[in-house]
């Protein structure tokens, strides 16, 4: 009831997408400044909140889609904005919202989505999903999606280690770059977002 194949393949295209060793500068970078224990909070509810909505997208993808009259290549617009904002802010070194909404707003957005559960993400997952004609593929889809969210959350875990051997400089270095990183990232998404449109019309 397992089959080997489709859980390998789904493996690897999501940890190409969500790019687990990717994440955590971006991850340091956001959560930098907070207690140990809020950055261990805030990388569980990442991870949640990145399953929760994979997991409503590969159950009800479509759906959502055409009842919101959304398309793909929109979604990774707007995703690719949203990133794009976080990296100015980033890149900037803003810090003047209030240190709780931070913190809510870090474990939701842009790191639960649309940075681990994003445009790519979603469309590969509900793919998967739709191509899934047996149990045993449907089972293999699914633990899948639950072992990548594993290695996020172990990914993000354990890299708080980091940031007591780079200090306070290190994290300011850290934030810049995983500014300059997800502001390519954004990018590429419009863009990729924007040749898809171009293509469909």
């Amino acid at each position: 009831m397992f089959d080997p194949a489709v859980f390998g393949s789904l493996f690897l295209t999501l940890f190409v997408i969500m790019d687990p060793p990717g994440v955590t500068p971006i991850f340091l970078a956001l959560t930098a400044g907070r207690p140990g224990r809020a950055q261990r909070r805030m990388a569980f509810q990442a991870v949640c909140v990145a399953g929760g909505v994979i997991a409503v997208f590969g159950l009800l993808g479509h759906r959502i889609l055409d009842y919101l009259h959304v398309s793909v290549p929109a979604l990774m617009i707007a995703g690719g904005l949203l990133l794009l904002l976080i990296a100015l802010d980033l890149l900037t070194g803003k810090t003047d919202e209030p240190k709780q909404t931070k913190d809510v707003n870090v474990a939701l957005v842009p790191l639960g989505m649309p940075l681990l559960a994003g445009p790519g993400a979603i469309v590969s997952v509900i793919l998967a999903v739709q191509k899934a004609d047996s149990a045993a593929a449907q089972l293999s889809v699914w633990s899948a999606i639950l072992a990548i969210h594993v290695v996020l959350w172990l990914v993000m875990r354990y890299s708080l280690l980091i940031i007591r051997v780079i200090k306070d400089g290190g994290v300011v270095l850290v934030t810049r770059l995983a500014g300059m990183m997800l502001s390519a990232i954004a990018v590429q998404q419009i863009i990729n977002g924007v040749t898809q449109v171009i293509r469909g019309g």
